[in-house]
């Protein structure tokens, strides 16, 4: 009994241990926060990278893509068995994208995969990142009346009201810029000798040849200026005959863009943060792919935008760009005219929960033997591989840095318990002189480092899980202290700053700043049990 009665009164009568249990509370709760903080960032990134990525891909490697969909698909259901949700086959391929925005083209590298809207969304949750809310439950490549994100305020009027607008104006801007190109013909004419026509006749003769003619080919000054999006008409050969399309009523096949393909987030003079959209559904772009044959050719094919599509991966978002999966095959070349077999360069694999996820990969590569199948099999970890390990490498050295912020609070443990146990030499020498024994006397000490360890564990693991919980309260102060934003969202698209505690990580944390104290307690413990009591008394 004595020795807890000791521990504790060196504990509350010794100031210079209130600085060991500080050191040991700041250090608990600053790894309890930055875990927390990395373990919500690291979630959040592989909810996101694998909410577009689905659990296995079975990839060809042939320029021809994988032929026998049928016999692969047969296949892979016999090897997973009920360990398989779902599958779809893909077509993904390097393209361009090109569209104008104030009198200047913009072409972009993008990624254009074909998907097929009947099964996608059974094994991925690319449905989820659209702006329109109808698109959520049914996937879907139509142009909807409008009801774009609903809650964004920054994306302007989009769908098919903005649609029929721009394709009216654009046709009175052609109409106006044929009527003056035809004046400016007839006053050429007539500098060169011919006979003028009076201003009212020379109107109505523009009017009748601007009517009789919708698919001229003179420039349209608005094209020039490319201030609104595609032509109003063009004209297509059939075997009814040419069809002249009219953006005012019809589409083009349907695309989904990444945000930020036609996109940019900015700050404007005030300072705030705005979206600039070159693109928004109801709009038309011009997409140049390789055909399927060898050599490639290049393919060009105008597409409506029917919805853009917002992970906040800046890497999907910037070049991901999704088609109907039977207008990819068509545009390249990839059906057999003769048999009628598509072609596709992937299918995708959905697994159930909690099914291992390598095995699951292991048995596929076993089933498609690379030399003889021509495809390669690897799970969503492993092509974010890279990725993923160095976020977790970046955890590990974080935790050791801050680890060594406790060693350090260890150090001063250490040097604190020597000074005390050579301020008690008398209470040392005089306990001994009792019959106390060495055992005992070293017990205090470590008492004393373990009590001295759990107060400030304790309090450090309280005041980091109370910092966790007002993160975000406290990042917006910060903010209005230095007026400068924690997260600048031109860059980051968090709104709040992600966390998650587990249970785990604050034991550990807690057990190991105990385990430190205690181990920075068994020297000075050691040099007081082997002090003799003669020594200790000899001066008093």
């Amino acid at each position: 009994m004595y020795k807890l009665l000791l521990c504790w009164r060196y504990l509350k009568t010794r100031w210079i241990a209130l600085a060991s249990i500080v050191s040991v509370t700041l250090g608990v709760a600053t790894m309890i926060v930055v875990n927390s903080v990395m373990d919500g960032f690291t979630q959040e990134m592989q909810q996101r990278i694998h909410g577009i990525l689905s659990d296995i891909v079975v990839e060809s490697h042939s320029s021809e893509g994988i032929n026998d969909v049928n016999w692969y698909q047969e296949r892979i259901q016999a090897t997973l068995g009920d360990r398989l949700e779902g599958m779809t086959t893909v077509v993904a391929v390097p393209a361009m994208v090109s569209f104008q925005y104030n009198g200047a083209p913009h072409t972009q590298q993008i990624n254009l995969i074909g998907i097929d809207t009947a099964t996608y969304a059974s094994v991925s949750d690319f449905s989820q990142y659209l702006l329109h809310p109808d698109h959520h439950q049914q996937l879907a490549f139509n142009l909807k009346d409008g009801g774009y994100a609903p809650d964004r305020k920054s994306l302007p009027e989009s769908g098919w009201a903005y649609r029929r607008d721009m394709a009216r104006l654009r046709k009175e801007l052609e109409q106006e810029s044929k009527r003056n190109h035809l004046l400016r013909r007839q006053v050429e004419e007539a500098k060169a000798g011919a006979v003028a026509l009076p201003a009212a006749m020379a109107k109505n003769e523009a009017d009748t040849e601007i009517d009789s003619n919708p698919s001229s080919e003179d420039a349209s000054d608005a094209d020039n200026q490319g201030l609104l999006p595609g032509p109003t008409t063009s004209i297509a050969e059939s075997s009814e005959g040419p069809h002249y399309f009219d953006a005012e009523k019809e589409t083009h096949p349907g695309i989904v863009l990444g945000i930020s393909i036609g996109s940019m987030r900015y700050r404007d003079p005030l300072g705030e943060v705005k979206d600039l959209f070159f693109i928004r559904p109801g709009d038309d772009v011009t997409v140049t792919m390789p055909g399927a044959g060898s050599p490639p050719r290049a393919i060009d094919q105008s597409f409506t935008v029917v919805d853009l599509y917002e992970s906040k991966m800046s890497e999907y978002d910037s070049t991901f760009a999704f088609i109907p999966l039977e207008k990819l095959q068509q545009a390249r070349g990839m059906i057999d005219p003769i048999s009628g077999k598509k072609s596709v360069t992937s299918i995708q694999l959905k697994l159930k929960p909690k099914v291992d996820l390598a095995k699951a990969r292991d048995d596929l590569r076993a089933a498609f033997p690379p030399d003889q199948t021509m495809v390669h099999v690897e799970s969503w970890r492993d092509s974010q591989g890279p990725l993923l390990a160095a976020v977790q490498l970046e955890t590990t050295i974080l935790n050791i840095l801050l680890f060594m912020i406790i060693a350090v609070a260890g150090f001063g443990i250490l040097a604190t318990f020597f000074m005390i146990v050579v301020e008690k030499t008398r209470d040392i020498g005089i306990l001994k002189s009792l019959g106390a024994p060495g055992s005992g006397i070293a017990s205090i000490f470590l008492a004393y480092g373990v009590l001295l360890g759990m107060v400030g564990s304790g309090a450090g693991a309280v005041l980091g899980l109370l910092f966790v919980h007002n993160i975000n309260r406290i990042a917006a102060l910060i903010e209005k202290i230095t007026g400068r934003e924690v997260f600048d969202p031109t860059v980051y698209y968090f709104t709040e700053i992600p966390t998650i505690i587990h249970p785990f990580m604050i034991v550990w944390v807690v057990f190991g700043a105990i385990l430190i104290a205690v181990m920075a307690s068994v020297l000075p413990s050691i040099r007081a049990a082997r002090m003799h009591p003669v020594e200790a008394l000899r001066y008093e």
